[in-house]
């Protein structure tokens, strides 16, 4: 099971603390370290001093780490136009030496949009499977040769489809509860199915939805299985108590609908994940500044898993 940082910059991050953050995903041993791609803030926090660009960190920090993979849970795709986005990914992979994966999604926050001038269509699901056909199309065109698209929303003429990623494929992760049009989507296109802040019996009904999309799309055993949850760890239930009221939530909500208590509780949830075929968990981090949660989790929760 691969454990993987997932934050949430909009709440209230600087770039310096996303690196905090970072740097100690990498040195804890952790595999990955993800950010969401938001503008504004949800929720009963301030969100200074603003928001950060998902793509511009991660430019930072492909220089500033060496071994951990690098990702968007969801880049928005209602943010970008898919020709720009497969530059700006490419680059940031060539900038960190093929360490990037790219979590691509419809877009949804309809406030963020207004807030920033972006327009916000009603057809995003419809444009997700433009954008992802562009964005794998693009990578997988040979050099020297050219890419051509015409759909509904995008038009592509003569593109030299370039520049290339560092990976000779980027990893892409589609991820969602929709019960029909998201699993086609995950067995055409992506490399990983992520399912988000989901139970145990609602994520194994959604992997067999994906798992049977993708058995029909001649692609039965090529897809990664994983699930994104908020983490709350203690050495006691004090610690628990006190890391869940800093981030504004109940104990037992947490127990409920994340992976939260002693180590020992988490890892007990965790295993159940793994029984249904999960083979990562983004632990989604929301207090940036406590790097003893990290240092906790790796020590006594990821030492468990390996």
């Amino acid at each position: 099971m691969d454990l993987r940082i997932f934050t949430e910059p909009q709440q209230g991050a600087t770039y310096d603390t996303l690196l905090t953050v970072a740097k100690a995903t990498e040195d804890l041993g952790f595999d990955a370290f993800f950010r969401s791609d938001h503008y504004l803030r949800m929720g009963n926090v301030d969100g200074l001093p603003g928001p950060t660009d998902a793509w511009i960190t991660l430019a930072g920090l492909a220089r500033e780490t060496k071994r951990i993979r690098l990702g968007t849970l969801m880049t928005a795709g209602t943010f970008r136009l898919p020709g720009v986005l497969a530059i700006q990914v490419a680059q940031v992979d060539q900038m960190s030496g093929g360490r990037v994966e790219l979590g691509l999604g419809a877009g949804w926050f309809e406030e963020e949009h207004k807030a920033y001038g972006i327009p916000f269509p009603k057809e995003k699901f419809a444009r997700l499977e433009e954008q992802l056909e562009i964005v794998t199309g693009l990578w997988a065109t040979e050099p020297g040769k050219t890419f051509d698209f015409h759909g509904t929303y995008y038009d592509l003429t003569n593109s030299p489809a370039l520049p290339k990623p560092a990976q000779d494929k980027i990893p892409v992760l589609v991820g969602g509860h929709g019960p029909t049009r998201t699993p086609r989507l995950a067995a055409r296109y992506a490399d990983e199915f992520n399912m988000p802040f989901a139970s145990v019996e609602d994520s194994e009904r959604q992997f067999g939805r994906v798992r049977a999309a993708a058995e029909e799309a001649g692609r039965p055993d090529e897809l990664t299985y994983s699930n994104a949850l908020v983490v709350c760890v203690g050495r006691d239930d004090q610690e628990v108590a006190r890391r869940a009221d800093a981030i504004g939530r109940e104990v037992d909500e947490l127990k409920l609908n994340g992976l939260a208590g002693s180590p020992a509780e988490v890892v007990d949830k965790i295993g159940r994940y793994a029984e249904i075929g999960s083979r990562r968990i983004y632990l989604q981090v929301l207090d940036l500044d406590d790097l003893d949660h990290l240092e906790l989790i790796s020590s006594q929760v990821q030492s468990q898993l390996s």
